[in-house]
């Protein structure tokens, strides 16, 4: 197939008729103009109040191109569409060439009659898909609600967009549009291949790989499919029809090198190829079994994943698109956070129904790093029409993003939507007439979602909704712990204590979070210092949950003493907001395996705000991502005490075979003098928990305020340290340690070694305006006991400024 780009810069127009402004495409519109210095940085501030305009105009966006002749004398030009945001009009030298109403789908329009030998222009006329949905909304028989939030565009579930362009209770609202995909002309005379699938069968010592390729021709004629699945290549004729024609054949590997998620093997990729009638399609297939476990138990019903036969305890995080603006979503950033995702010992991230089906880059890197990805429908916290135009262009987003993905080794199931079965409990509508609207729910969700996986891609699972007890449940499994997954909000949306995580044993549970501030680099970059207080206009406005700064500052009431100074109240809230999480996932991890999966809310963000994230916006690792490297290890070292006092040790084994381990335990008072200790040798269970200590804390200690417990796991040539509290910190008269650093150049990055004449808790380095990580941060520092870290640069480094810009900060600094 002959291809022309049209990627590239094209002139953007507003409704004014102003002078146009370049725009790349792929791009957005607010990108451009930002780049061009129309519009101040939305970021910035509360700029994004003055900025809502963008998103209720219409723009044009224009540019010319050439064509030869040897494109037009093929039988068929097709313009292909990918990421049109989101209500457009498509002109070729004036003509109309096609509409779109669907950022989610693929269009391919048929445009060889409107072209013409040499120059020609294209012009995307980009509608306001706010007016769209306030126009859908005034057509509609009966309310369809939707979740709303503090800076928000109405009636976001009408139309098919991302739905947290229009705000959420992190994000913020930016009703971008533009061209985010690929945009060509592809010409034949033979066919273009529209899809390719593959699926396997795996027996012993082989793999049979069953390619299928959907080809559209312009006129019949034959050709051969030819298919490369490493060093195997199979050929076989084939004769095309005028139409679209399917064409499969199979290949048999033998032996074949299998894919894994992080933590259990390698992740092997095969590159395939496959070509036909002049035209061809490149990918990288991992060759695995997965399985999506949901039985009937004594407890109710379970949920875990078995990749090549091998029980997988899913350890992981929510993920967001990782910039509102769509001109910054590149593969470089992709990179970042996933490569941050596995250096935290995470397996999987459920790609949340209120974002966007991601790049190929995302899908890529996550086969690559061996993230599973549990992947929800691009439904959120709402109610949606049920109408047949509604419902038939899902089925056509639903079928394209399903063959799209499905051959991805990384894919591990698909998920109808997000707290959708919960939201018909939500609104006054929905409460009144739940029928009506639980029809609509069924029509949309099993009726076009459940019936494209099962008919594209019915190897794998169908999971109606997150959270849900599996298909033909319409329960709300927000407080139902015994089946399928849960989403336990009940510590920060109904202000539980932590200790209320100990209250619940989920199957798996894919969302559950704690908030935090961003560091102070994060903040610099939208607010000025006059404003550096978290009450202040703008640290307010990039706040999106409501009260959040109140439960942030009750919950210090309850575990702290309260912080003095801004940059002590920001460490405080990561050290609090990591503390939270850490509790639930350790807990819920000795439970396997009837806990079979923790996925937090949430690992990154979209703009500069406080959040739920354990990675700011830049990318930097907060306090909670340095928790998680360590909680989410494959093995564990963990304590838990109840509120009468008695108190377990566990160690954890993720690992599918057992461990020998050396189990260490002592209890210091504040001063650092040692008041007992006690070592071990057990075997950790293969994926499974061991009890290797039980008592009480009376017996461990007299004054539970007067001391802590510090946990030492040696296994495998490898040392991982934790500690238990037996009271608040804000009982315990904290010492005032004198914690000095010294450093050395080691390799590209700068190992800093720390010691203290007394003990110093959740140690955290931090360097100012460098960008890059700690190996280790967040930790409890001992006399006597120097720890040495390791920090490596994202850029070139010298000794100098580091020194200048590392800061260390532990809990007893923040307050006299």
């Amino acid at each position: 197939m002959q291809r022309l780009d049209l990627a590239g810069v094209w002139q953007l127009t507003g409704q004014d008729g102003k002078k146009p402004v370049p725009a790349p495409v792929p791009g957005d519109i607010h990108s451009a103009l930002l780049a061009a210095g129309k519009i101040p940085d939305p970021y910035w501030g509360a700029n994004e109040l003055d900025l809502q305009w963008i998103g209720r105009e219409d723009w044009r966006l224009t540019r010319t191109f050439d064509v030869d002749r040897a494109l037009l004398g093929h039988a068929s030009v097709i313009l292909n569409c990918d990421g049109l945001d989101t209500i457009t009009e498509i002109l070729i030298n004036g003509k109309n060439a096609g509409r779109t109403d669907n950022m989610f789908r693929r269009y391919r329009f048929e445009v060889k009659p409107l072209l013409r030998r040499g120059r020609n222009e294209i012009t995307i006329i980009v509608r306001s898909a706010e007016i769209a949905a306030i126009a859908a909304a005034k057509a509609l028989p009966y309310p369809i609600p939707f979740g709303e939030n503090i800076v928000q565009s109405p009636h976001r579930n009408l139309i098919r967009k991302v739905q947290c362009h229009s705000g959420w209770d992190w994000g913020i609202c930016l009703m971008v549009g533009g061209v985010c995909g690929d945009l060509y002309l592809g010409a034949t005379s033979a066919g273009r291949i529209e899809h390719v699938t593959t699926t396997q069968k795996h027996g012993k010592g082989g793999c049979e790989l069953e390619v299928t390729c959907e080809v559209a021709a312009p006129t019949s004629g034959r050709t051969a499919l030819e298919v490369t699945c490493g060093t195997v290549t199979v050929t076989c004729p084939a004769e095309l029809q005028p139409g679209l024609n399917t064409l499969t054949t199979t290949l048999s590997l033998k032996n074949p090198r299998l894919w894994w998620p992080a933590g259990y093997g390698e992740q092997h990729l095969y590159d395939l190829t496959v070509r036909v009638a002049g035209d061809d399609v490149r990918k990288r297939i991992g060759l695995r079994t997965l399985e999506v476990v949901t039985e009937e138990d004594q407890v109710g019903l379970s949920m875990y994943f078995k990749v090549n036969g091998i029980k997988v305890f899913c350890k992981g995080a929510d993920w967001i698109p990782c910039d509102a603006l769509p001109a910054r979503q590149t593969r470089a950033r992709y990179d970042d956070l996933l490569s941050s995702t596995v250096a935290a010992n995470m397996n999987m991230l459920r790609v949340w129904g209120g974002g966007q089906y991601e790049r190929d880059d995302f899908y890529d890197l996550c086969d690559e790093k061996g993230i599973l990805i549990w992947h929800d429908f691009m439904f959120s916290c709402a109610l949606y029409p049920a109408t047949p135009e509604f419902l038939e262009n899902v089925r056509q987003e639903a079928e394209y993003q399903v063959k799209r993905l499905r051959d991805h080794a990384s894919l591990a199931l698909w998920c109808g939507n997000n707290e959708d079965v919960g939201a018909l409990n939500w609104f006054k509508e929905s409460r009144a007439n739940r029928d009506r609207y639980l029809i609509d729910y069924d029509r949309l969700n099993e009726g076009v979602l459940g019936k494209a996986v099962d008919q594209f891609d019915p190897t794998r699972v169908f999971w109606p909704s997150s959270p849900c007890g599996g298909r033909g449940d319409y329960s709300d499994c927000w407080h139902k712990d015994n089946r399928g997954d849960m989403h336990y909000w009940k510590v920060w949306h109904e202000g539980a204590h932590f200790e209320a995580y100990y209250d619940v044993i989920p199957r798996f549970c894919s969302e559950f979070g704690y908030q935090s501030f961003p560091s102070l680099d994060t903040v610099k970059s939208y607010a000025p210092p006059e404003q550096f207080n978290v009450t202040a206009p703008i640290l307010e406005h990039h706040q999106r949950n409501r009260a959040g700064n109140s439960k942030i500052i009750e919950m210090f009431s309850r575990y702290f003493r309260m912080p003095e100074g801004f940059e002590n109240f920001l460490y405080l809230s990561q050290v609090q907001q990591g503390i939270a999480i850490k509790m639930a996932v350790e807990f819920w991890r000795h439970l396997q395996p009837t806990c079979m999966g923790t996925l937090y809310w949430q690992l990154n963000d979209n703009w500069p705000v406080c959040s739920w994230a354990s990675l700011e916006y830049s990318g930097k690792w907060k306090l909670l991502h340095y928790m998680a490297k360590r909680f989410y290890a494959p093995q564990l070292l963990t304590a838990f005490q109840a509120r009468d006092g008695k108190l377990q040790i566990w160690v954890v084994n993720d690992a599918p075979r057992e461990r020998p381990c050396r189990v260490t335990w002592r209890v210091l008072e504040y001063d650092g003098r040692e008041l007992r200790t006690a070592s071990l040798k057990v075997t950790a269970p293969a994926t499974g928990a061991l009890c290797v200590l039980e008592t009480t804390v009376d017996k461990l200690i007299a004054d539970r305020a007067a001391g802590f417990m510090t946990l030492k796991l040696e296994t495998g040539g490898t040392t991982a340290f934790n500690e238990h509290f037996f009271a608040p910190w804000k009982q315990c008269e904290l010492p005032t340690p004198r914690v000095r650093t010294s450093q050395r150049r080691q390799g590209d990055g700068v190992a800093v070694t720390l010691q203290t004449d007394k003990p110093a808790f959740f140690v955290s380095l931090n360097a100012d305006g460098i960008a890059g990580e700690f190996d280790d941060n967040c930790f409890a520092l001992l006399p006597g006991e120097p720890r040495t870290v390791l920090f490596t640069p994202k850029q070139a480094l010298t000794a100098k400024p580091f020194t200048a810009a590392l800061s260390v900060r532990h809990l007893r600094d923040t307050y006299r």
